[in-house]
């Protein structure tokens, strides 16, 4: 229930900022009684599409935080929870961005690593994945999480969602409004566009969106091989990362919060929408990787 509502709430509040935006800055008049004015319809598709990635990646580390529950390490309360946060901080001095927040979340087997800025990142791990896991596969699994911060993926995947909502919005409007303009030529009203134009930029949004997606993904799935070739090059050697996914193969994935998703170490299950290879692929390109020792 917390995170339905936390979902509804947020999307509220990035529609009611972008719309605040827009009318800002005034790209939100792209409709003319000359047609379209294609300069305004991209300023308007950019501040929609790229400011809803950014807001989201800004909110990212909070969003994760609640909505999967993570008790960020403050002050170490065991051996492990010390084990954990030494680890963390000793990939992150080899790796060259600042200390991570670490955090451990009730659930089944995963990991993930968010925020805006490689300094100021979180990275948290599951009770299940620290229960099931030997301490070195724990390490190569922080190692990959901090490789993930160490790359800037999650400015890179946000950058390229943001291109991507930017040309859905656009193309949406831009093929809405001829779809419209053939259904009603002859037609005397010109007083503003027809239905055709709504039900056709509602229709493309969703398909346009589906095929965003899907790059998107494919890029998701190219950033998990590298970070788990970064994983490999902290370490030393790449066959403890090999061990970990090999042992994750047989887990059961937590589902991760949304904010996190594509920050998670377990393997998608779908093919064009997964946002990570399968595991059997990730552990060969290891194996024939020149990364270290084997």
């Amino acid at each position: 229930m917390k995170r339905i509502f936390l979902f509804v709430m947020t999307n509220l509040a990035v529609v009611v900022v972008l719309g605040i935006v827009a009318s800002l800055l005034g790209v939100n008049r792209y409709l003319t009684p000359q047609g379209l004015n294609l300069g305004m319809l991209l300023g308007f598709a950019a501040v929609i599409g790229f400011g809803g990635a950014i807001i989201s990646l800004l909110i990212s580390k909070p969003v994760a935080k609640w909505s999967s529950g993570v008790k960020v390490i403050e002050q170490p309360q065991n051996a492990d929870e010390a084990w954990i946060v030494e680890t963390v901080r000793r990939l992150a001095d080899k790796a060259g961005i600042g200390m991570p927040e670490v955090g451990i979340f009730e659930g089944a087997p995963n990991a993930f690593a968010t925020g805006a800025f490689k300094n100021s990142a979180l990275v948290a791990v599951s009770t299940g994945l620290l229960q099931g896991m030997t301490q070195e596969e724990i390490e190569a699994v922080l190692a990959h999480e901090v490789a993930h911060i160490a790359n800037g993926d999650m400015v890179t995947m946000t950058l390229i969602q943001g291109v991507m909502n930017t040309f859905v919005v656009f193309l949406s409007r831009v093929i809405g409004y001829a779809v419209d303009s053939f259904l009603r030529k002859g037609s005397d009203n010109n007083s503003g566009p027809g239905i055709g134009y709504y039900i056709s930029t509602i229709v493309l949004d969703i398909v346009l969106g589906f095929a965003a997606a899907i790059i998107v993904a494919w890029f998701s799935r190219q950033r998990e091989f590298r970070a788990d070739a970064g994983a490999a090059s902290l370490l030393g050697r790449k066959q403890p990362m090999i061990n970990a996914l090999a042992r994750l193969g047989g887990m059961v994935p937590h589902e991760l919060p949304k904010a996190a998703q594509t920050m998670g170490i377990a393997g998608g299950m779908g093919k064009l929408f997964s946002t990570h290879p399968p595991i059997e692929e990730r552990i060969a390109a290891l194996q024939s990787a020149q990364v270290g020792r084997a």
